[in-house]
């Protein structure tokens, strides 16, 4: 937060005329007088805010506070202190993520204004005022656009029509062109998945991504329509993608281990932490691997470090980083079993925090049934109609949003009286490249990944 690094003690005041910047939405700054420490709480700073930004009074529930940076993202508890939390910031790092010691000395965070994760989309959607709107809509333009939510390409393109909606009016077929769109693609389209050399020859048959975007742009309402309800139509439309208003936290899982190449070890993923689940993301294919609501699992926490310093547990281990345990239903050879997959994480026990959170503010109900797969991802995830040159249909590859279990390596069990038996895994190809055909790897840090999101505990 910059201007906070002055002095080292609590006491320690700042300079006459210091201030701190805090980041909206949209990416603008808010200049803050720094105060004698320990400072305002997050619950002051953020009435302050209301006042400066004219806000109405639900912006204090829709809205919090955050600090974050490259290796950690941590939103505030209204009775913390930001400039207290800034101070410690180097003792966070070390317990919260595996940043190096020069990274760690050179980490600033920064306070930001983002939406609230305890805050429900039933409620987001009865919000009238415009500025509230708007802030909520960048702060979800901004998540899509950095590809946190896993998105089809249909629905991709109408969201992207109802940003060029908002930013360049109405739509005037002589004026906006595919070849006046296609410079703002990466502003408007979020990333999407790596592309696959077969993918290639179907994506040739398909619309383009400037012609599926100047489509949209068309179908978007006409001038009649105020900007409040543009904004709110376009967070309805991201109520329905994954981790949509979830906090995020980088982890590791295991591969599955075998077929021909022998590939063990362990995938990165992405962990959506929110009022209704946790969704399990692939954070470079930008595809579901796991999503279950409440209801649906168990979780359990091992390996934490607790406040002096020992393990947790009895497994705990503090040499390996904290693990979130996911045990849900599943089925072997159409048995039902108990699956348990594994999440290695440095930051497994704010998972577990704002987990239990979640489910005491009554996360454990099912979500509304109006906040289904969007029609367009549920079109993107079946076959077209017969074609092609020998009438063969053709396939289309499935839903981003749609789970992948057969991407897990989970440890399947059944329960047989009062013991558990252990399912064997289904046999897998063994790799001619090595004789012990994959394995278990240590965990590293995700390359050019960045840090979590979180409640942060205490």
């Amino acid at each position: 937060m910059d201007g906070e690094g002055e002095g080292e003690g609590e006491g320690a005041s700042a300079p006459p005329g210091a201030a701190a910047l805090l980041y909206l939405p949209d990416g603008s700054a808010l200049p803050l007088p720094l105060e004698p420490p320990p400072g305002p709480t997050a619950a002051e700073l953020l009435r302050r805010l209301q006042g400066a930004l004219r806000l109405p009074p639900a912006a204090g529930d829709a809205l919090a506070l955050w600090l974050g940076s490259e290796l950690l993202e941590v939103q505030l508890k209204p009775r913390h202190r930001p400039l207290r939390l800034v101070r410690h910031w180097p003792e966070l790092l070390l317990r919260f993520s595996l940043g190096s010691p020069a990274a760690i000395a050179q980490d600033e965070p920064c306070l930001q204004l983002r939406r609230n994760v305890f805050f429900p989309k039933s409620r987001e959607l009865e919000l009238q005022e415009e500025e509230l709107l708007r802030l909520l809509y960048e702060e979800a333009r901004e998540q899509l656009q950095a590809g946190r939510y896993p998105v089809d390409p249909p629905e991709a393109a109408e969201l992207g029509g109802l940003s060029c909606r908002l930013r360049l009016g109405p739509f005037e077929p002589g004026r906006h062109t595919e070849l006046s769109l296609r410079p703002m693609l990466g502003e408007l389209l979020p990333p999407g998945p790596p592309t696959r050399w077969g993918a290639l020859f179907r994506r040739s048959r398909e619309p383009g991504p400037s012609q599926r975007l100047l489509e949209a742009f068309a179908r978007a309402p006409g001038p009649e329509a105020p900007p409040a309800g543009l904004y709110r139509d376009f967070l309805r439309r991201c109520h329905a993608l994954p981790g949509y208003g979830c906090a995020f936290f980088p982890g590791a899982i295991e591969r599955p281990s075998g077929g021909l190449l022998g590939r063990g070890g362990l995938r990165p993923v992405s962990v959506a932490v929110g009022l209704e689940g946790v969704t399990i993301i692939d954070p470079r294919q930008k595809h579901v691997l796991l999503s279950l609501t409440y209801p649906e699992l168990c979780w359990e926490l091992v390996g934490a470090v607790g406040q002096d310093g020992d393990p947790a547990g009895q497994d705990g281990d503090p040499t390996e980083p904290p693990q979130l345990w996911l045990e849900f239903d599943g089925d072997h050879e159409g048995a039902p079993v108990n699956r348990l997959l594994r999440v290695f994480s440095p930051q497994a026990e704010l998972m577990s925090a704002l987990i239990e959170c979640c489910i005491e503010l009554g996360g454990a109900a099912p979500p509304p049934e109006d906040q289904a797969t969007p029609p367009a991802a549920a079109a993107a995830a079946t076959p077209t109609e017969p074609g092609g040159a020998h009438g063969a249909p053709l396939r289309r590859q499935q839903s981003v949003t749609r789970p992948r279990l057969q991407r897990l390596a989970t440890i399947d069990y059944v329960r047989e009286g009062q013991e558990l038996r252990r399912v064997k895994p289904p046999r897998r190809s063994a790799s001619f490249f090595s004789r012990g055909g994959g394995g278990g790897g240590s965990y590293s840090p995700v390359a050019g990944g960045t840090g979590g999101a979180g409640s942060e505990k205490g």
